[in-house]
Protein backbone atom coordinates (compact mmCIF):
# COMPACT_ATOMS: atom_id res chain seq x y z
CA UNK A 1 0.00 0.00 0.00
CA UNK A 2 1.39 2.94 -1.05
CA UNK A 3 -0.31 5.24 1.00
CA UNK A 4 2.07 3.95 4.11
CA UNK A 5 5.14 4.35 2.09
CA UNK A 6 7.14 7.53 3.79
CA UNK A 7 6.54 10.59 0.73
CA UNK A 8 9.52 10.75 -1.77
CA UNK A 9 11.29 13.68 -2.21
CA UNK A 10 11.33 14.72 -5.67
CA UNK A 11 14.28 16.86 -7.45
CA UNK A 12 13.01 20.41 -7.84
CA UNK A 13 11.84 21.31 -11.54
CA UNK A 14 14.22 22.52 -14.01
CA UNK A 15 14.24 26.43 -13.27
CA UNK A 16 13.86 26.68 -17.41
CA UNK A 17 10.74 24.80 -17.05
CA UNK A 18 8.98 22.43 -19.23
CA UNK A 19 10.53 23.77 -22.28
CA UNK A 20 14.12 22.38 -21.60
CA UNK A 21 12.59 18.63 -22.31
CA UNK A 22 14.30 19.59 -26.11
CA UNK A 23 17.35 20.38 -23.89
CA UNK A 24 17.35 17.53 -21.58
CA UNK A 25 18.04 14.51 -24.18
CA UNK A 26 21.72 16.10 -24.25
CA UNK A 27 23.39 13.93 -21.58
CA UNK A 28 25.51 17.42 -20.22
CA UNK A 29 22.44 19.60 -20.22
CA UNK A 30 21.74 20.68 -16.32
CA UNK A 31 18.20 18.84 -15.72
CA UNK A 32 20.36 15.54 -17.26
CA UNK A 33 23.68 16.48 -14.65
CA UNK A 34 20.43 17.46 -11.97
CA UNK A 35 19.17 14.01 -12.38
CA UNK A 36 22.28 12.23 -12.18
CA UNK A 37 22.92 13.81 -9.20
CA UNK A 38 19.53 13.28 -7.74
CA UNK A 39 20.71 9.90 -7.87
CA UNK A 40 23.77 10.10 -6.39
CA UNK A 41 21.59 11.58 -3.44
CA UNK A 42 18.97 9.05 -2.89
CA UNK A 43 22.23 6.22 -2.81
CA UNK A 44 23.68 8.39 -0.26
CA UNK A 45 20.27 8.43 1.92
CA UNK A 46 19.69 4.48 1.01
CA UNK A 47 23.35 3.49 2.34
CA UNK A 48 23.46 6.26 5.65
CA UNK A 49 23.49 3.00 7.76
CA UNK A 50 26.04 1.50 5.97
CA UNK A 51 28.63 4.58 5.87
CA UNK A 52 30.42 5.87 8.69
CA UNK A 53 28.08 9.49 9.79
CA UNK A 54 31.31 11.97 8.54
CA UNK A 55 30.68 10.00 5.31
CA UNK A 56 27.27 10.36 5.01
CA UNK A 57 27.62 14.28 5.64
CA UNK A 58 30.70 14.51 3.37
CA UNK A 59 28.96 12.62 0.37
CA UNK A 60 25.74 15.07 0.78
CA UNK A 61 28.41 18.30 1.08
CA UNK A 62 29.90 17.26 -2.18
CA UNK A 63 26.33 16.55 -3.73
CA UNK A 64 25.16 19.93 -2.67
CA UNK A 65 27.87 21.99 -3.84
CA UNK A 66 27.83 20.11 -6.93
CA UNK A 67 23.96 20.86 -7.42
CA UNK A 68 24.86 24.56 -6.91
CA UNK A 69 26.91 24.50 -9.37
CA UNK A 70 24.26 22.61 -11.85
CA UNK A 71 21.74 25.61 -10.82
CA UNK A 72 24.04 28.40 -11.37
CA UNK A 73 23.49 27.29 -15.19
CA UNK A 74 19.95 29.07 -14.81
CA UNK A 75 21.98 31.88 -16.15
CA UNK A 76 23.82 30.74 -18.50
CA UNK A 77 25.77 27.18 -19.84
CA UNK A 78 27.97 25.52 -17.76
CA UNK A 79 31.77 26.05 -18.64
CA UNK A 80 32.82 22.58 -20.51
CA UNK A 81 35.49 22.13 -17.76
CA UNK A 82 33.03 22.28 -15.07
CA UNK A 83 30.42 19.93 -17.20
CA UNK A 84 33.24 17.20 -17.33
CA UNK A 85 34.35 17.51 -13.46
CA UNK A 86 30.87 17.23 -12.62
CA UNK A 87 30.10 13.88 -15.01
CA UNK A 88 33.45 12.80 -13.08
CA UNK A 89 32.67 13.36 -9.71
CA UNK A 90 28.40 12.35 -10.22
CA UNK A 91 29.07 9.41 -12.46
CA UNK A 92 32.71 8.31 -11.45
CA UNK A 93 34.38 8.65 -8.38
CA UNK A 94 31.59 9.28 -5.91
CA UNK A 95 29.63 5.95 -6.42
CA UNK A 96 32.97 3.91 -7.21
CA UNK A 97 34.03 5.37 -3.97
CA UNK A 98 31.08 4.43 -1.73
CA UNK A 99 30.61 1.31 -3.93
CA UNK A 100 34.11 0.37 -3.24
CA UNK A 101 33.60 0.84 0.78
CA UNK A 102 29.77 -0.51 0.55
CA UNK A 103 31.17 -3.79 -1.04
CA UNK A 104 33.70 -4.47 1.93
CA UNK A 105 32.77 -7.11 4.70
CA UNK A 106 31.29 -4.57 7.65
CA UNK A 107 34.03 -6.85 9.94
CA UNK A 108 37.23 -5.58 8.33
CA UNK A 109 36.24 -1.55 7.84
CA UNK A 110 38.18 -0.96 10.91
CA UNK A 111 40.99 -3.08 10.92
CA UNK A 112 43.94 -1.70 9.09
CA UNK A 113 45.17 -2.80 5.53
CA UNK A 114 48.67 -3.17 3.78
CA UNK A 115 49.19 0.79 4.12
CA UNK A 116 48.26 0.59 7.91
CA UNK A 117 44.92 2.38 6.89
CA UNK A 118 41.50 1.67 7.68
CA UNK A 119 38.97 1.23 4.82
CA UNK A 120 36.68 3.58 7.13
CA UNK A 121 39.45 6.30 6.97
CA UNK A 122 40.20 5.75 3.61
CA UNK A 123 37.08 6.43 2.67
CA UNK A 124 36.68 9.91 4.81
CA UNK A 125 40.10 10.79 3.19
CA UNK A 126 38.87 10.01 -0.08
CA UNK A 127 35.53 11.73 0.30
CA UNK A 128 37.42 14.76 1.59
CA UNK A 129 39.58 14.86 -1.67
CA UNK A 130 35.95 15.10 -3.65
CA UNK A 131 35.02 17.54 -1.40
CA UNK A 132 38.19 19.86 -2.05
CA UNK A 133 37.16 19.42 -5.77
CA UNK A 134 33.84 20.63 -5.54
CA UNK A 135 34.48 23.40 -3.28
CA UNK A 136 37.69 24.22 -6.06
CA UNK A 137 34.73 23.67 -8.86
CA UNK A 138 31.75 26.14 -6.93
CA UNK A 139 34.59 28.78 -6.11
CA UNK A 140 35.10 28.67 -9.96
CA UNK A 141 32.21 29.06 -10.77
CA UNK A 142 31.33 31.61 -8.89
CA UNK A 143 34.56 33.90 -10.07
CA UNK A 144 33.57 33.15 -13.48
CA UNK A 145 29.98 35.05 -12.67
CA UNK A 146 31.96 37.67 -11.17
CA UNK A 147 34.18 38.11 -14.49
CA UNK A 148 31.29 38.15 -16.23
CA UNK A 149 29.94 40.77 -13.89
CA UNK A 150 33.15 42.80 -14.22
CA UNK A 151 33.10 42.48 -18.19
CA UNK A 152 29.55 43.71 -18.42
CA UNK A 153 30.92 46.55 -16.45
CA UNK A 154 33.14 47.53 -18.55
CA UNK A 155 31.34 46.72 -21.60
CA UNK A 156 28.20 49.38 -20.28
CA UNK A 157 30.97 51.80 -19.29
CA UNK A 158 32.72 51.61 -22.94
CA UNK A 159 29.21 51.92 -24.47
CA UNK A 160 27.67 54.86 -22.44
CA UNK A 161 30.43 56.97 -21.59
CA UNK A 162 32.54 59.26 -23.92
CA UNK A 163 35.48 57.27 -25.33
CA UNK A 164 38.99 58.26 -25.71
CA UNK A 165 38.75 57.42 -29.22
CA UNK A 166 36.16 60.72 -29.61
CA UNK A 167 37.30 63.75 -30.68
Amino acid sequence: MTWFRRRQELPPASPVGSAAGAHDVDADSPGQLRRRLWEQVQHINRSAGQLPAAAVVTARQITDTIRWVIDSAGDRELDVYAVVLIKGIVDDYLPTTLRAYLNLDPAVTDQPGRTGQTPTAALIQQLDSLAVAAEELRQASGAHDVDALFSQGNFLRTKFTRSDLDL
